[in-house]
């Protein structure tokens, strides 16, 4: 399974005046990535790959560490990056059991690059921060996605 998650809130871009990668999560993210250990922990994850920005390392570290994974970064999924960059780490052969952190840009884009090429994702499907897609790629197709709305549990740190 491939878990595509958008990073949790952090807060108004506009009202941020540091480049946009070093963004941090809000009290609201936070929430929402504590809610992703939550969400997944029955699920197999194998490793956790993230966009380099902070915002979506930040969503993912906790539930890296609760299952003891290094967080690996990957341009693919940076917010300038293109959909077709992002399909194909996605269909990857050795990708297997892999949490996906992105912007909500890339994910519109990858969406619908998948549904035009046969995926069972409806056009009107959502993304909002902190929410999940859960998709099951076989022989180079999505075979099933799932939508997981954002989940906020409680902040663990101060």
């Amino acid at each position: 399974m491939i878990y595509l998650l958008r990073h949790g809130h952090a807060g108004n871009k506009q009202a941020w005046d540091r480049p946009d990668g070093q963004r941090p999560l809000s009290a609201t993210g936070r929430r929402e990535a504590a809610g992703l250990v939550v969400q997944l922990r029955a699920r197999p994850v194998g490793a956790v790959l993230s966009s380099p920005a902070l915002r979506c390392q930040q969503t993912v570290q906790p539930l890296a560490e609760q299952r003891r994974l290094p967080v690996g970064l990957d341009d693919r999924l940076d917010v300038e990056a293109e959909a077709e960059q992002a399909a194909a780490l996605l269909f990857s052969p050795d990708l297997g059991d892999t949490v996906l952190c992105t912007h909500g840009e890339l994910i519109g884009g990858l969406l619908e690059l998948l549904r035009d090429d046969g995926a069972p994702i409806a056009r009107d499907a959502r993304w909002p921060k902190g929410s999940t897609w859960v998709l099951r790629p076989v022989a180079g197709r999505i075979a099933d996605a799932t939508y997981l709305p954002p989940l906020q549990a409680t902040d663990p740190s101060p």
